[in-house]
This record gives structure tokens, C-alpha cells and sequence, in this order.
């Protein structure tokens, strides 16, 4: 209970809640395991999948790999990669989709890393631009998954909500690219 003596049924976006719900139902309908890769969302997609009962059955890993050396050392992404294409990159993105897929096992992984601003864009990144892949179990490594969204300037909030959103839907079975 609250202290005001209300319960919370969850704390955060109705939309966001509601995608979580039909992705966990649906995976859960297809026998499929999820997890997940996340930079400038900072868990709120994990967050939002673990709003919902009985999301254990479908979410077992949630990674958080804000910093380049959580990519690299949690999820196996190659500095080389960093270094050439940086951390808001297609080649990124998809390396630590398929680190997730493979370090925790799950039939899916999705990752997001992009610029939720203030500050951090550029003419080339500007702020509000998110990469995001998947990676499937037992799929071609050469078949990358992944797309590039320039959500614009909606304020950190706004760029992080829409970029949940988007992570939400590529986890749906059967989805393509955003």
C-alpha cells in the first residue's frame, strides 16, 4: 500500500504496461524466452516486463549496459566495434543483442542504445536517435536484425518512452524491424 492507503497496480505509463502485457502474453502463447539489452532506456523496458504478474515464465534477463565497458564486459561487445562505428550504431546494437541472446540463452534478445539528451548528439547523432536489433537463438549471425529511429528532440523522457515502446514491439513474435 501507498501511504495514502492505496494500492499501486504499477508506476509506470499506462502504454507502456499495456505493450508489456501482450508481449509477455504472446511469447508466453509461443513458447519463447526473452531478454534484454538496454543503454539509454536504463531498464525501463525491463521495468515495464516485470510490471506483469507471471512475466518469469517469458523475461529472464534484463541488462543494463549504460557505459561502453558494461557493453564490452558484460555483453561481449568488441571495443573495436565501439571504436569504429560508436556506441549508437547498427554494429553495436546488434552486438549486444546477440550477447544478450547468448549469455542468458533466451529464444530472443532486443537491444537499445541511442541519445535521450540533453546533451551527448551531433549533426551526425542528434539528439533522440535509438538503434535497435534482435537477435534470435540459432539464427544466421550474418542475417542482422536492426534499425535506426530518429524519435527527434521529445525531451529525455519522451525519447526513452517511445524507445521502450519500440524495444516492446520487436520482442512481439513474429515482428519485423520498426
Amino acid at each position: 500500500m501507498t501511504k495514502h492507503g492505496r494500492i499501486m497496480d504499477h508506476i509506470l505509463p499506462d502504454e507502456l504496461v499495456a505493450l508489456a502485457r501482450r508481449v509477455v502474453e504472446a511469447n508466453r502463447a509461443a513458447g519463447r524466452t526473452i531478454a534484454l539489452a538496454e543503454s539509454c532506456t536504463g531498464g525501463l523496458v525491463s521495468a515495464a516486463l516485470t510490471e506483469i504478474p507471471g512475466s518469469s515464465d517469458v523475461f529472464g534477463s534484463g541488462y543494463v549496459t549504460y557505459s561502453n565497458e558494461a557493453k564490452i564486459g558484460m555483453l561481449g561487445v568488441s571495443l573495436d566495434v565501439l571504436d569504429t562505428f560508436g556506441a549508437v550504431s547498427i554494429a553495436v546494437a546488434w552486438a549486444m543483442a546477440r550477447g544478450a541472446q547468448e549469455r542468458s540463452g533466451a529464444d530472443v534478445a532486443v537491444a537499445i542504445t541511442g541519445i535521450a539528451g540533453p546533451d551527448g548528439g551531433s549533426e551526425k547523432k542528434p539528439v533522440g536517435t535509438v538503434v535497435f536489433a534482435r537477435a534470435e537463438k540459432d539464427g544466421d549471425s550474418e542475417d542482422v536484425v536492426a534499425d535506426k529511429r530518429e524519435f527527434g528532440n521529445l525531451g529525455r523522457a519522451g525519447v526513452r518512452l517511445q524507445a521502450a515502446l519500440v524495444a516492446l514491439e520487436l520482442l512481439m513474435p513474429g515482428s519485423s524491424p520498426p
